[in-house]
This record gives C-alpha cells, sequence and structure tokens, in this order.
C-alpha cells in the first residue's frame, strides 16, 4: 500500500509548505553552489555573480514555462473555457517541456542581456537541472500522483496508490526521479567535469537534451497517460512525442559543437 503521506511537508504560521514547492526551493539552492564550481572551470564563461543573477530569471522560467506548458501540450481545451483556473497552481499541473522551454528562453534573453555566449553559459547551467527533476519526481511521490501503469502483483515493488484503484502499479515517478534526476546527473557531471567537452560550446546543452528525452521516453512505458488525453496513435504518450524534437534538437546541438573548433573562450 501506498504510505499515507501528507501533501504539506510544514506549516509557517497559516502558510502550508508543500513537498512540491519545498522540492523546489531545496534544488535551487543545492544547483546554484554547483553551478558556481562549474562556472569556474575553463574556459570561463561568466562570473559567479552573473550565475547568482540568473538565478531569478531560472525560477520565472521554470515557474510561468511549466505552467503555461501544462496548459498548452495537456488541457488546452478545460482552461480556455475556464481561463482563471490557469492561475490556481496550488491545484497542480506543471509540464517539464513547458518549464525547459521557459529556461531556454531565460537563458537566451539573460545571454543577451549580459552580453555572454548563449550556449556557452547554457553548458554551466544544465548539468545541475537533473537535481530539480529528481526531487521534483520525488514530490510527485510524496503526492501520489502521476503513478504508473499496472504491474504484476508479484513485482516487490509495486504499490497501491490511494487515486489509482484497487490494482498495483508501477511507482513511475521513482523511476523517473533515478533516471530523469540521478542517472542523467551523473552522465552531466562526468561529462562536465571533462576539458575537451566543456570547450565544444554547446555539446552539454545537447547531450542534456537528448538524455533527458531518452529517460523520460524510457519511463513512459511505465507512467500512465493523463486521464484527458490517454495513448496517441501506435500507443505513444503526449510525453513521449513532446520528446521527439527535444532528442533531435540534442543530437544536433551535439553535431554542430562537435564540428566547430574548440573554444578557448566564452566572448560574445
Amino acid at each position: 500500500m501506498f504510505p499515507n503521506f501528507d501533501p504539506v511537508a510544514f506549516h509557517i504560521g497559516p502558510l502550508a509548505v508543500r513537498w512540491y514547492a519545498l522540492a523546489y526551493m531545496v534544488s535551487f539552492i543545492i544547483a546554484l553552489p554547483i553551478a558556481r564550481r562549474l562556472n569556474r572551470l575553463a574556459p570561463e564563461v561568466a562570473t559567479n555573480e552573473q550565475v547568482d543573477d540568473f538565478l531569478f530569471y531560472a525560477i520565472l522560467g521554470v515557474l510561468l514555462g511549466g505552467r503555461l506548458g501544462y496548459v498548452l501540450f495537456y488541457r488546452p481545451m478545460d482552461y480556455l473555457s475556464h481561463p482563471l483556473e490557469i492561475f490556481k497552481t496550488w491545484d497542480g499541473g506543471m509540464s517539464f517541456h513547458g518549464g525547459a522551454l521557459g529556461v531556454i528562453l531565460a537563458l537566451a534573453y539573460f545571454s543577451w542581456k549580459t552580453r555572454l555566449s548563449f550556449l556557452a553559459f547554457a553548458d554551466r547551467i544544465v548539468p545541475v537541472v537533473p537535481i530539480g527533476l529528481g526531487l521534483g519526481r520525488c514530490a510527485n511521490f510524496v503526492n501520489g500522483e502521476l503513478w504508473g501503469r499496472p504491474a504484476s502483483p508479484d513485482l516487490p515493488w509495486a504499490m497501491i496508490f490511494p487515486t489509482g484503484g484497487p490494482i498495483p502499479r508501477h511507482p513511475s515517478e521513482l523511476y523517473e526521479a533515478l533516471t530523469e534526476g540521478v542517472l542523467l546527473l551523473c552522465v552531466m557531471l562526468f561529462a562536465a567535469s571533462r576539458p575537451q567537452v566543456r570547450e565544444r560550446f554547446g555539446f552539454l546543452s545537447g547531450l542534456f537534451l537528448f538524455g533527458y528525452a531518452c529517460a523520460r521516453s524510457f519511463c513512459e512505458f511505465f507512467r500512465q497517460p493523463d486521464a484527458n488525453i490517454g495513448f496517441l496513435s501506435g500507443g505513444t504518450t503526449m510525453g513521449q512525442l513532446l520528446c521527439i524534437p527535444m532528442a533531435l534538437a540534442g543530437m544536433g546541438l551535439m553535431v554542430y559543437a562537435m564540428r566547430r573548433p574548440a573554444q578557448v573562450s566564452a566572448h560574445v
């Protein structure tokens, strides 16, 4: 049986701090010093103060992009009929693909504003993104949401979720936390530690896009599709469909980076 977690982590007076919000806050707190450390590695890309300043833009990109992505990708007709529901973020509803677009736009604007190389600066930021992905999926699990497809009762870790009916299901949130979070973080940090990779601006960004697309597409085979969408043509899911352009963009960026000469400076 699914553990009876309280979706509220703690209270500060009348304010209820939920696990999902806490996951966002903790991920930014953990990711910032790691991003600062990556930024100090050669070739020089930006100052640590610029990395700190970008945190505000990253938060806006994640929150606005994630919410609008969910509205447009998953429930456009529902929110078109009830537009005020878009602002009820406390009821849940965030999309990683939308959040990714939001952060990309934030990176582009911040790089233009500060005259930084967009691809070089993005390469210093994306390796820490899996921290937020992993903690976010853990929060999904605590909330008992986004559970998986029916599983064999013989599967030792199959669970019966409160809102998933009486049948055992895959805890797909934990699969995603391990692949999109832990595994992808290890891959990104290892790649970022190699000087020959850092000198190919855009390679780390492409590796992240491709790696996430592969991890998410794999986990979608165990995750129950959103009830309002269901399965798409050929038994695919919306999550897998959205990963196709992400994977193609990632491969394109890696090829582009490898075909260009190694860079020793990140000046625009």
